[in-house]
Formats: C-alpha cells, structure tokens, sequence
C-alpha cells in the first residue's frame, strides 16, 4: 500500500506537493531564480533611449520630457542609485465587511550627485507596496542645482540658494551653509540631503513634522525649486536647439512603421517605375536603407 505522501494521508493536507506551503498567501516554494528579461521600451523616449539616441538624462530634463519608464532612469542611473525606504504605515479603509488594512510605504532614491526622487505606493502587502514605491520614485527623479556658499572653490557643496517647500502643515526651508557645517537636520532629512548630493546645509522646519511623509515631500519639493530660481550666472541666453523628437523623427517614424509591419505581409509599390517589391521582411522595406517615402509612393498592408 503506497504511503501517507503518495496517498495524502488523513487531515494532512495532500500529500508532497513539492514544497508548495499550505493555504493562500504562504508562498509556492522555490521557483529558482528569475532571468532577467530584457528592456522592450513602449514609449518614443524610451525607444530613443535604447538607441543610444540621447546620451543622457540631462538631455531629457533640458527639453522636459516627461519619463514614463523607470528603466530610462535605471539605463542612465542604474549603477550609482540608491534607494531607502523612509516609512511604512498601515493605512485603513472602512467597508461594509469591516476594516481593510494596506500598507502605505515612502522611498527615496538618490545617486548623491545631483539627482533624487520620491515615490509612495499603498498596497495590501510591505512587498509590493516598497516595489511600487521605488519604480515611482524613479519616474519622479528630478535634478537638483548645488551651489557654494562665500568662495567657489573646489566642487558643489550646498543649495544655491534659500529654497522653502510645504506639504500640509509642514514648511521647510533649506539654507545654504559654509562648508565643513554638515547637515544641520533630522535623521530622515539629512537621509533626503545627502541622496541629493549636499553635504553642508541648513534647515528650519514648522507644523506638524511628526508626519513624516509630509516632511519627506516638503523637504523634496524644496529640493526641486533648486533650478526654478534664476540666479545672475543663469542670465545668459540659452539656444535651445530641436528636441528629441523632432530631431530623430525619422528614427521614430521607422520603428513605428516596422513594429506595425511585424507579423504582416506587405508590398510596395514604386509609381515612377510600376515595380512592386515585397517588403516581408523588414529590411526589405525602401526606408530600411535611409531613404524617405515621397507622394509617389505608398504602401499597402495585408494581414
């Protein structure tokens, strides 16, 4: 007679069933370890990123593209950034079955050298709400301007200037300190500084800074009003030159046209010379090569 293992035994669950747990939510074992799949950007920025077509992200904070993938920061970034989680709070919603509990989680990323971002996710698990949290506070990442107080010798050590954010009832002012002072704040604002690259600083802060996601939003909104103030050295006319988007349109407008070729069959017909090439595959297509479609062209797609 085969054993309790084969069988399941009596008010012992169903036998070996290979490390599986019991009940919901207590895992499904060891699924070894997961390969890492690799980038398929979805959006124009993205595909240009990949490319290698902008160089870096300081390119796409001069023309003020927003980023709508945390893998663009982590291409730029990836290396040198760094997240914390600042807090994790229950948060409860009343319903007609009782009280529903998630949990709330506060994350700070930061390369030290210019660059931090803050993102918050609530989800019923610390996991996926830390997981959540840190791809936001990557699609938030903003760029934050240094500066020196007295002499400007040697690099970057402070804020350029008095900048003050709020969030609720807190309000937070940063003020540019001599160097060798350190960070003259709390734990958690000397944690947001320091992601931020400032070593010398400091900060006055009013309302009810107990709350410390309004704290850690105040203190980045500060942060972030750094390039909004237009000091005398910035008086200097910039030429802006064409964007991204306008300058690889041609790029753009290709792997828009192949993405939607992928799978089809399509022909295309040349009305100078009456010739019709088959552009199955797409290196076969005339703008594979770096020409452009005129009005004497067009392009008929079957499925």
């Amino acid at each position: 007679m085969s054993g309790e293992g084969e069988r399941g035994g009596f008010g012992r669950g169903r036998g070996d069933r290979g490390g599986r747990g019991r009940g919901r939510g207590r895992g499904r074992g060891d699924r070894g370890p997961r390969e890492s799949e690799e980038w398929t950007p979805v959006t124009k920025l993205g595909r240009l990123v990949k490319d290698g077509r902008i160089k870096s992200i300081e390119e796409i904070f001069l023309y003020s593209i927003p980023i709508k993938e945390a893998e663009i920061v982590d291409h730029f970034l990836g290396s040198n950034l760094n997240d914390e989680v600042m807090r994790i709070m229950p948060v409860q919603k009343q319903s007609s079955a009782g009280q529903r509990t998630r949990f709330k989680a506060f994350v700070a990323v930061g390369d030290t050298s210019g660059h931090i971002g803050l993102g918050q996710k609530c989800s019923g698990e610390v996991a996926n709400a830390i997981r959540g949290a840190i791809t936001c506070a990557k699609l938030n990442i903003v760029p934050v301007r240094r500066g020196y107080w007295g002499r400007k010798s040697g690099l970057p050590h402070t804020v350029p200037t008095k900048v003050k954010g709020k969030c609720g009832s807190v309000r937070v002012r940063l003020i540019p300190a001599p160097r060798g002072t350190g960070l003259v704040s709390s734990p958690v604002g000397k944690k947001i500084l320091n992601f931020a690259g400032i070593t010398d600083c400091y900060t006055s802060a009013s309302g009810h800074t107990r709350t410390t996601g309004n704290f850690i939003k105040a203190m980045f909104f500060a942060l972030r009003k750094t390039y909004s103030y237009l000091t005398p050295d910035l008086w200097k006319e910039t030429a802006l030159l064409a964007g991204p988007y306008q300058e690889h349109t041609d790029f753009l407008a290709k792997t828009k046209i192949a993405k939607a070729l992928k799978g089809r069959r399509a022909f295309f017909f040349d009305a100078k010379f009456s010739t019709r090439v088959d552009a199955k595959d797409e290196f076969k297509l005339p703008w594979a090569s770096g020409s452009v479609m005129d009005d004497s062209h067009t392009l008929n797609i079957k499925p």
